[in-house]
């Protein structure tokens, strides 16, 4: 194209369009994102890398994408064939995505602790999901790992790709994920902070870095109920360590051929319940929208804050997104009945007294008489009021309990609150949960007294806690 103005032809030459050829190619080259308020408290500089931006919102992708390739390339995945992998729904979803590129079936299995979104999000790209319990040995022809190996050998021409003792696990992240992180620190990392599952992530990464920078520590994170740390401080294999876990994605009852724990210098175990609030905590306190594994290794972190030097520089792998815990970790009733659910984390009464915008206190003195009382309530728009004396709660009054003794006896107009009132209304810390308060009113308590942060006392009534659950 060009343009003549007079004597002078000026040529226009557009830039040529960037686009990838197809959704695989944006795997990779994930930012890094400093933390702020998780880590406060630590000495050093933390820092995420966030493998959310791959297109199936988790690193898995990278390793997915490299065992087809290297199946392809050696003959183990032939066209039209099927791919079966035992999976906790991440690397399912990369497997899933290569498949659709490249015009293969999927099937995954899941043992049935994963996430019902999980589950959702791989039927919704195309893969058929076979569900297996989850309490049971490596071994039982019921685990999904024994059922991917079943199906592998029912399905004609099938790959199994095992991401557990597949290699191209641990290359995908020697080849990516180590250099990126490497020169994205312009190679001041002191120190990798990753879950530990398959153990392709952490030994892939750390080998790279390793070979970069001896020096460079790299920190595993288990879970109770895994195998990984015993093992690696003792070199025993203890079926005593294992029982049953919520935390997703990391931890294992297997030792897989990914782990190499010549590259990994310490494991540290997380509590289910530590790893799910932090998980919890990096939403909201840092606006990142991440799984279980990244909860984990931030609390795993805090743990370790005696090791780490004002100098460090860590990065921690944020494998996977929040959207797959959303009826799980990010759902308070699912953490409640679980008994995960700090005391912080729940619906207080200094929250309700702010959500109802509750003003100055109406009370009584003993003094007051049943007439004015009713006045006082009516007037006020309260059902309850509290009896005061020389600034100390005497007794309550209460609309339903006044009007039923008038009715009784239409005489008691004229009588003293102090003759008829009942008991004070139970008094409440303000960071007493909305459990604790609902017990109470449901025990014929009409209210509860909590002190703010003021030390100012205010009432809180069934009509306020339904209106601060409806906010």
């Amino acid at each position: 194209m060009f343009t003549d103005f007079g004597q002078h032809i000026i040529f226009l030459l557009s830039p040529p369009m960037k686009y990838a050829e197809n959704i695989l190619e944006t795997i990779g080259n994930t930012p890094i994102v400093k933390l702020n308020k998780v880590v406060k408290g630590l000495p050093c500089l933390v820092l995420a890398k966030v493998e959310t931006f791959n297109p199936g919102n988790s690193i898995k992708d990278r390793m997915a994408v490299q065992m087809i390739e290297d199946a392809e390339a050696d003959g183990r995945l032939k066209p039209g064939g099927t791919i079966i992998e035992g999976t906790s729904g991440n690397t399912g979803m990369g497997l899933a995505l290569a498949a659709i590129v490249k015009g293969y079936k999927m099937i995954c299995t899941m043992p049935d602790k994963q996430s019902k979104e999980k589950m959702d999000i791989l039927r919704a790209v195309g893969a058929e999901v076979v569900v297996t319990p989850t309490n049971v040995e490596p071994e039982d022809p019921r685990s999904y790992y024994s059922v991917a190996r079943r199906l592998n050998k029912e399905i004609p021409n099938s790959f199994y790709p095992n991401q557990y003792d597949n290699l191209s696990n641990t290359k995908a992240h020697y080849l990516t994920t180590g250099p990126e992180i490497w020169q994205q620190t312009e190679g001041k990392i002191t120190h990798l902070v990753v879950g530990v599952g398959t153990g392709g992530t952490i030994c892939g990464t750390g080998k790279y870095l390793k070979e970069q920078n001896p020096n460079i520590k790299i920190w595993g994170i288990d879970t109770y109920g895994s195998v990984f740390k015993k093992y690696h401080e003792t070199g025993e294999f203890d079926k005593e360590e294992i029982y049953s876990y919520l935390t997703e994605g990391i931890g294992e009852d297997i030792l897989p051929a990914n782990v190499d724990f010549k590259v990994i210098d310490h494991f540290e175990k997380v509590t289910d319940k530590d790893g799910m609030l932090m998980t919890r905590r990096i939403a909201r306190e840092e606006g990142i929208f991440v799984g279980n594994s990244a909860g984990s290794a931030v609390a795993g972190l805090l743990q370790m804050k005696a090791m780490l030097k004002p100098e460090d520089v860590v990065v921690i792998i944020f494998h996977d997104h929040g959207s797959r815990y959303v009826g799980k970790i990010f759902n308070d009733d699912w953490m409640r009945e679980r008994g995960l659910l700090d005391r912080g984390e729940k619906t207080t009464a200094a929250d309700i007294i702010r959500k109802v915008n509750q003003q100055q206190l109406v009370s009584v003195t003993p003094e007051t008489t049943a007439a004015d009382a009713i006045s006082i309530i009516t007037g006020s728009d309260v059902s309850q009021l509290p009896v005061m004396f020389d600034g100390e709660v005497v007794g309550s009054i209460s609309e339903t309990q006044l009007f039923a003794k008038l009715i009784e006896n239409p005489e008691l107009k004229s009588a003293l609150v102090k003759d008829i009132m009942s008991p004070p209304f139970p008094m409440l810390d303000k960071d007493a949960t909305i459990d604790e308060i609902s017990q109470l009113l449901a025990q014929q308590n009409p209210a509860v007294l909590v002190k703010d942060a003021y030390g100012k006392l205010k009432i809180i009534t069934r009509h306020d806690v339904i209106k601060a659950l409806a906010d």
